[in-house]
């Protein structure tokens, strides 16, 4: 059965996408509503809640002080975790992260690092002995598509927010953790040789390919993820390149350069 509904869903969709139109009314391009609401865990020093259209994730921030890495030993430590709440979609399952939970993980926390959002040379307390670690932790409430954005967003929303708490190992006063950008990622899906921004949940299950780039403040890329079996043409890609630059600054302005 589910078969069926899944093939008379596809039919619909693809009717839909000739018509040049979606479900939801949106454009190709469009993204579903987006908030943000800051601050929502008070035991962790930054925390953002991201709702995209009726996906919801919570990104939390913990930092503490602990050993850098040998390599980097005068540098501070991004450590990034992805929660799939069983709840949030009948996909997830209890237990260790799962392939794709892996994969949203990497995601996020590519987008931090090649950014260089975060200064971890300041973020340094002695010098091949003692470093800022920062845990970031995402959590899907809600998956009805696009979780990679919407995590991506709620993390960087949640660094903004977050406070070194210096003060309570005795290292001094608390200070803003130092953000340098505001990487955004967004992801397009391609079915039917026809392009769609912030796919939900269905156009997620009968895309042959997915893309998501991540854009630094200056419009420069520092990130780039495909998922599926599909291939995409040179021109796809400038192309999805292009509008995700747009719609990135789009996003940033609107809601966290203000």
């Amino acid at each position: 059965m589910s078969t069926v509904v899944s093939e008379i869903r596809k039919d619909y969709l693809y009717n839909l996408m000739l018509k040049g139109q979606r479900a939801d009314g949106r454009t190709f391009n469009g993204y579903r509503p987006i908030s943000i609401e800051k601050n929502v865990v008070q035991k962790a020093e930054g925390s953002a809640l991201v709702k995209l259209g009726k996906t919801q994730v919570l990104v939390g921030v913990k930092i503490q002080p602990g050993e850098p890495f040998a390599d980097t030993p005068n540098r501070g430590v991004i450590i990034t975790n992805a929660e799939l709440v069983p709840l949030a979609s009948p996909s997830f399952e209890p237990g260790p992260p799962n392939e794709f939970g892996i994969e949203l993980a990497r995601l996020v926390d590519r987008g931090v690092r090649e950014s260089k959002s975060l200064d971890l040379d300041s973020l340094c307390i002695v010098p091949g002995e003692k470093v800022w670690i920062v845990f970031i932790d995402v959590h899907i409430l809600d998956d009805c598509g696009n979780i990679m954005d919407a995590s991506s967003l709620g993390a960087i929303a949640a660094l903004l927010t977050a406070t070194v708490p210096a003060k309570k190992f005795g290292l001094g006063e608390d200070y803003p953790l130092p953000v340098n950008d505001i990487p955004i990622a967004t992801t397009a899906v391609v079915f039917g040789g026809v392009t769609m921004f912030d796919p939900d949940v269905d156009e997620e299950s009968i895309a042959d390919t997915k893309l998501t780039v991540i854009t630094r403040a200056d419009g420069s890329i520092c990130g780039m993820q495909k998922s599926g079996t599909g291939v995409l043409t040179q021109d796809e890609i400038y192309r999805i390149v292009d509008i995700a630059c747009e719609n990135g600054k789009e996003i940033r302005e609107k809601f966290l350069e203000s």
